[in-house]
């Protein structure tokens, strides 16, 4: 004879994990906004823009606004780290 007390946690327990899985099952037909890289942000000294590479991934761009010069960055999944891709003066890179 099974004792009602364990017979009402066992009820419990299915009717949470029901609820858990229809929670769930509705939460993968919601979109979701996949992050862009395209956000600059500008300081005093520098200013800081993302892009997206030719290569395939994100380029980060920083600038030092008092000299004018230009450094880009990207992901290295090989090395898991960033990797400087060029530097230069930013008015080369409009000519």
């Amino acid at each position: 004879m099974t004792r009602p007390n364990m017979n009402n946690r066992k009820n419990l327990s299915v009717g949470v994990l029901s609820i858990t899985a229809v929670i769930l099952f509705i939460a993968q037909f919601i979109p979701i906004q996949p992050a862009l890289a395209l956000e600059s942000i500008k300081d005093r000294d520098y200013t800081l823009v993302t892009a997206n590479s030719n290569q395939g991934g994100d380029s980060i761009y920083v600038t030092e606004n008092r000299t004018g010069q230009m450094a880009v960055f990207s992901w290295d999944p090989g090395r898991r780290a960033l990797a400087l891709r060029g530097t230069g003066a930013l008015t080369d890179a409009f000519k």
